[in-house]
């Protein structure tokens, strides 16, 4: 089989994850940005999470370069372009980016600013490959209420414009749901869709919270509901999406081997899985890797992947037209 001729969706994929890192010397020498290193090897390095990583605050350190060069409207549209290159060429057909715009204002871009380059690169790429994207606005757990509703408020208008949902990321502190309420609330309200990181580093109790206190339709990792029958059973009867990312999974130290990786074990109790890369530079990976790490450590059958496929497509933040498409693709 050839993995890389699957036609794959990608829900979890993090934009300042993902960048190449030719881009980020090129970016950083045009744009007078220092950064540790100018050689591939080495940047790469940076910017590439050790396979001895031993923890979810380890692996985050991994961003502060890529978003060094991350903060002007030509940066922003050509990385975006240039990250659904890379995904139609391993016949990925439809992907939601998220990202934190806040992350991107420091050198004097409006939050409006951020999304819209992100946007043009969205539509660069779809007029180019066979490929659909959409984004997820981030809003970083360490950040006050106040910032992630304005974040909220800014991006409300491009709802159905290339923006669909909003999340909220970064290191996992046991409780966080209750501390931003309002600002999902909000979202809701304006007619986001809602997607929440959550159980990703021991605390299980934080997707029970997502779903029933932020209104999660879809969880980033939850691979803790495995310690948490209430999140356990939340998650299968309500049928709330995971969003497994296999590799990062392991680099995080949410699992500590593959073989123990739940997501087969979800995926036999009927669970909703869907299977995606998270960071395609930090984590040294792609879709492509993802599906032959499914395959070939869980030995599932194509029937499975199918399955997995069709997940991905009803839990996507996509319209029907899209949809009905990649419906089409999996055959």
């Amino acid at each position: 089989m050839k993995y890389k001729d699957l036609p794959k969706i990608d829900l979890h994929c993090h934009l300042d994850g993902s960048v190449r890192p030719e881009t980020i010397i090129d970016i950083a020498r045009n744009e007078g940005i220092t950064i540790p290193y100018y050689d591939v090897c080495n940047i790469t390095k940076e910017l590439t999470a050790p396979e001895e990583c031993k923890s979810l605050e380890e692996y985050l350190k991994r961003f502060v370069v890529p978003n060094l060069v991350m903060q002007s409207i030509e940066s922003l549209r050509r990385i975006t372009f240039e990250l659904l290159e890379d995904c139609a060429k391993e016949n990925v057909k439809y992907i939601e980016i998220r990202f934190a715009p806040l992350l991107h204002v420091n050198k004097g871009l409006s939050i409006s600013d951020v999304i819209e380059s992100v946007i043009s690169g969205i539509k660069d790429a779809e007029e180019s490959y066979d490929i659909k994207a959409n984004i997820i606005l981030c809003c970083m757990r360490f950040m006050s209420k106040d910032k992630a509703a304005e974040v909220v408020e800014a991006g409300a208008k491009y709802i159905s414009k290339g923006v669909v949902a909003i999340d909220l990321a970064g290191a996992e502190d046991k409780g966080f749901c209750k501390k931003l309420i309002e600002p999902i609330a909000l979202a809701r309200k304006y007619g986001y869709r809602v997607t929440i990181h959550a159980g990703e580093t021991g605390i299980g109790k934080n997707v029970l919270d997502a779903v029933e206190i932020l209104g999660a339709e879809r969880i980033g990792h939850g691979i803790f509901i495995k310690d948490c029958i209430k999140a356990y059973n939340i998650v299968k009867d309500k049928k709330i999406t995971l969003e497994i990312c296999l590799t990062s999974n392991i680099q995080t130290k949410a699992i500590n081997l593959i073989k123990d990786h739940p997501i087969y074990d979800f995926y036999n109790d009927e669970i909703k899985v869907t299977l995606n890369t998270d960071n395609r530079t930090v984590s040294n990976t792609n879709m492509t890797k993802e599906c032959e790490i499914l395959f070939k450590e869980f030995n599932i059958t194509f029937d499975d992947y199918k399955q997995i496929y069709i997940n991905s497509v009803n839990a996507a933040f996509a319209d029907l037209e899209t949809k009905k498409r990649l419906r089409r693709d999996r055959k």
